[in-house]
C-alpha cells in the first residue's frame, strides 16, 4: 500500500490535548468487522463484549520522565534533552535526541538542574538529531537515577501542544504500568480505570501482561510512498512463558483475545511460531504491520484515533480492513470523535 492512501483532513480541534476527566468516560467506537457494522459507546461499555474466559493481552511498561532541558556551557543556550535509552549503565552513557540539533557537536557539554549537579558530555552523533550522552555525575547508580527522574518531565507528545501540568505525571501512565522503560503511554491502555478492570475481572475476563518499552520510533513519520520500504526503530519485548502459555490456552478454546494497543499487537505478532502460537520471548522487535497483513494471535483490538499516515492508523486498518477504518474515521471526524494520545478509543471486533 501507498502512504497517500492514509492521508486525510484531521481538523485540529479534534486532536485531544487533555484526557477525559475520568479515564473511561471518553468515547468508544465499535467496529464489527463480520457484520460492518458501527456503534457508538462509552469506553466503560467495553465490558459488554467480553465474556468469561476471553483474555485482553495487556502492554505493562511505564513511561520514564524522558523529556529534560539543560544549557550548553558557555552560551548558556537551553537544549531540549529527550532520553531514549541507556547504553551503558556503569559508564551512564545514554542514547537522546537533542533540540536544537545543529547547536550541538561532539565535545560540548550541557548542564542541568539550578545548581548545575548534573552534567553531560557530547560524545556521539547518531542522527541529524540524535547523539550519544556520557552524564558525569558525583555519587552512586542510583543518585544518578533519582536525578533524572527529579530533574525530568512527562514526555507528552507534540501533538499536545501545551506545558506538561502536574495531572500528567498520573494520566500519561496506564494504571497496570509496572516496568519502567518507555518514552511514550501505550495510549490504548489509557482509558483504563481500576473500577472498569475490577468489573471485567469480576466478569471472569483475564488479564495478560507483557511489555514493550515504546520508542519514538513507534511515532515517527514516515518518509516513503512504498511502505513496504518502511523500516522501524527496534523496540525492546518481554513475554514471559505464563502469559503466553495463558493466550495459547485461551487461542485453543476459541476466546476472544484482546490486543489493547498496536504495540501489544506487534509485540505478539513478533514472536508466532510455525504452528500460529505465541512463545515467549525477551528481545528487541521492529515489527511494522500494514494492510494487507494476516493477524496469528489477536481476534479484537482496541486502539485510538490516529493522527494522518501514522504506522498507528496503517495497523488499525490492516486489522479492520482498509475501507472500513477509512469509513470510521470519517464518521470519527463527522462526529467530533477526539484523535491521538488523549483522545477516543475503537473497538474493534
Amino acid at each position: 500500500m501507498k502512504l497517500s492512501q492514509f492521508d486525510f483532513e484531521l481538523p485540529e480541534e479534534l486532536l485531544a490535548v487533555y484526557p477525559p476527566e475520568h479515564r473511561d468516560e471518553s468515547r468508544l467506537m465499535v467496529l464489527n468487522r463480520k457484520e460492518q457494522t458501527i456503534e457508538h459507546k462509552k469506553f466503560k461499555d467495553l465490558i459488554d463484549y467480553f465474556d468469561e474466559g476471553d483474555v485482553m493481552m495487556l502492554n505493562n511498561t511505564k513511561v520514564f520522565p524522558a523529556r529534560m532541558y539543560g544549557n550548553k556551557e558557555k552560551t548558556g543556550a537551553r537544549i531540549e534533552v529527550f532520553l531514549l535509552r541507556e547504553l551503558n549503565s556503569e559508564n551512564r552513557l545514554w542514547d537522546v535526541l537533542v533540540d536544537p540539533a545543529r547547536k550541538i557537536r561532539i565535545g560540548n557539554k550541557l548542564f542541568f538542574g539550578d545548581d548545575d549537579s548534573l552534567v553531560a558530555e557530547v560524545i556521539d552523533n547518531t542522527t541529524s538529531r540524535g547523539r550519544t550522552l556520557r552524564f558525569l555525575f558525583d555519587g552512586s547508580y542510583e543518585a544518578f537515577r533519582e536525578k533524572l527522574l527529579e530533574l525530568g518531565e512527562t514526555p507528552l507528545p507534540r501533538s499536545i501542544n501545551r506545558e506538561v501540568e502536574a495531572s500528567d505525571e498520573e494520566r500519561y501512565q496506564t494504571i497496570y504500568a509496572k516496568n519502567e522503560g518507555a518514552v511514550a503511554a501505550p495510549a490504548a491502555g489509557l482509558h483504563f480505570s481500576k473500577h472498569l478492570l475490577k468489573r471485567l475481572e469480576i466478569k471472569g475476563v483475564d488479564f495478560a501482561e507483557m511489555t514493550l518499552h515504546i520508542g519514538l520510533g513507534t511515532f515517527s513519520s514516515v518518509e516513503v510512498e512504498d511502505l513496504s520500504k518502511h523500516k522501524m526503530d527496534s523496540e525492546q519485548v518481554i513475554i514471559s512463558a505464563a502469559t503466553a502459555d495463558k493466550i495459547n490456552k485461551a487461542k485453543k478454546e476459541k476466546r476472544r483475545i484482546c490486543a489493547v494497543g498496536t504495540t501489544v499487537m506487534r509485540t505478539v505478532e513478533s514472536s508466532v511460531s510455525s504452528k500460529q502460537e505465541l512463545n515467549a520471548y525477551e528481545g528487541w522487535t521492529n515489527k511494522f504491520i500494514f494492510p494487507p497483513y494476516d493477524f496469528s494471535i489477536a481476534n479484537a483490538m482496541i486502539t485510538n484515533f490516529h493522527p494522518p499516515k501514522s504506522t498507528l492508523m496503517m495497523q488499525g486498518a490492516a486489522f479492520a480492513g482498509y475501507d472500513f477504518l477509512m469509513e470510521a474515521y470519517k464518521l470519527a471526524i463527522k462526529e467530533g470523535y477526539k484523535f491521538s494520545t488523549y483522545g477516543d478509543a475503537l473497538l474493534i471486533i
